[in-house]
């Protein structure tokens, strides 16, 4: 047994005492390299022990855990977890979510079945009062009915106008390429190719920027003019109810139709100019 003086040596020279299997014990330097015969105990050499104490406990601890999880492979890097997602992607991902969740609510006229089925006729004649043809049809027989100078510059502008609807959202389309909802049952009155596709509604482009037209540009009492408000409105609502768009397909088109009325008043033709512009190709 050591004396209380050993016993206290060791403790200011910051050893720790070792024991062996006789009752004895020495006392090793935590500074300093083991004795070889302790080294040969633990069944390594000297410069084994020298590498491992050199050794940072979190490389060991990360080479160890690689090995392990990959059995002594590296994981390819695009198959490895992004752990730091970046804002933006959580909140696109979140909104869609949301969008995809609402839309499915809101269609409950999207067939006979739902809830809200009995008034799908209804809501199917709100869809055809939005639809390009009737437009279309409408602008070209009053411009061709028309017997005034300014009305006919009203009615050439808004089947402008309604061209450029048809084609930018036409575009649109083709570019982004969003599916319709699931629950859409494709019954549409005169679709074409680009229809099979969701962003965004043309609908609610063609409500937004008709009636900013008509509201601009046409005498109307104040009733009507409310009335124009609502149709509008209903239009896009329709939409989603129909299970024809999401939420923010409709959103965007009202976005987009707003913004294409703005682009109509900069390419604004009048007859002067246009009957100008048709002198110069002749």
């Amino acid at each position: 047994m050591p004396s209380p003086k050993a016993r206290s040596s060791a403790a200011h020279s910051g050893s720790v005492p070792c024991g062996g299997g006789n009752g004895r014990y020495e006392f090793v330097s935590l500074s300093r390299t083991p004795p070889p015969h302790l080294l040969q105990r633990q069944g390594s050499d000297p410069t084994t022990a020298r590498l491992r104490a050199s050794e940072s406990p979190s490389r060991r601890r990360g080479s160890g855990s690689s090995t392990s999880s990959t059995g002594g492979q590296q994981l390819p890097e695009e198959d490895c977890m992004k752990l730091n997602p970046s804002f933006i992607g959580i909140a696109l991902s979140s909104l869609l979510a949301i969008d995809l969740w609402l839309s499915k609510r809101l269609g409950v006229c999207a067939c006979e079945d739902a809830s809200w089925g009995s008034v799908r006729p209804l809501m199917k004649l709100v869809e055809i009062s939005g639809h390009g043809i009737p437009w279309l049809a409408g602008a070209a027989y009053c411009l061709y009915k028309s017997d005034s100078a300014a009305g006919q510059e009203v009615m050439l502008n808004l089947l402008m106008a309604l061209v450029l609807d048809l084609v930018l959202v036409g575009v649109m389309k083709a570019v982004v390429r969003r599916r319709r909802p699931a629950h859409n049952r494709m019954d549409m009155f005169a679709t074409f190719s680009v229809d099979g596709y969701s962003f965004p509604s043309g609908h609610a482009t063609r409500a937004a920027m008709c009636a900013r037209f008509l509201l601009a540009h046409l005498v109307l009492a104040a009733p009507l003019r409310v009335l124009v408000l609502l149709w509008a409105t209903f239009v896009g609502f329709s939409r989603v109810l129909l299970g024809r768009h999401h939420v923010t397909d409709v959103t965007f088109g009202f976005l987009m139709g707003y913004w294409q009325y703005n682009l109509v008043e900069m390419l604004w033709l009048s007859p002067v100019m246009l009957q100008s512009t048709i002198g110069q190709l002749q």
